[in-house]
């Protein structure tokens, strides 16, 4: 099966469990098969075992931090072709900055319209098995 057959595969990092579980419905209403983690070490740990096509990162977490997780990532070859979507409560231009130079393809700041953050995530995915 090529990549293009099977569902994007999305992991959800995020520790607030009513926004990992609306994320979780809508993102699966996609099609999409997702995953979600309630803290840093659990979601640094699933990607490790099984690479998703994006994941969904929350920056204040338990344990690890989004940006100590995205930093990881980015820091693993065979993590190369993971996106990185983070978001924060905490949305203003530094922290988007740190995000973006830890190495986010893209940064969201909450509370967010769902259907911005489905266009980005679409956006994040669209490349999916082109490298």
């Amino acid at each position: 099966m090529t990549p293009r057959e099977s569902p994007a595969r999305i992991l959800i990092i995020e520790d607030e469990g009513n926004i990992a579980l609306a994320l979780a419905h809508v993102m699966g209403r996609e099609g999409w098969t997702v995953e979600c983690a309630g803290d840093g070490d659990a979601g640094l740990a699933a990607v490790r075992a099984a690479p998703p096509d994006l994941v969904l990162l929350d920056v204040m977490l338990p344990g690890m931090s989004g940006y100590e997780i995205c930093q990881a990532i980015r820091m693993e070859p065979d993590l190369a072709g993971v996106k990185i979507l983070m978001m924060t409560a905490r949305g203003n231009t530094m922290e988007r900055r740190k995000g973006l130079a830890l190495g986010a393809d893209d940064f969201i700041a909450k509370p967010f319209d769902l259907s911005d953050l489905m266009e980005r995530a679409r956006g994040l995915l669209a490349g999916r098995g082109d490298v």
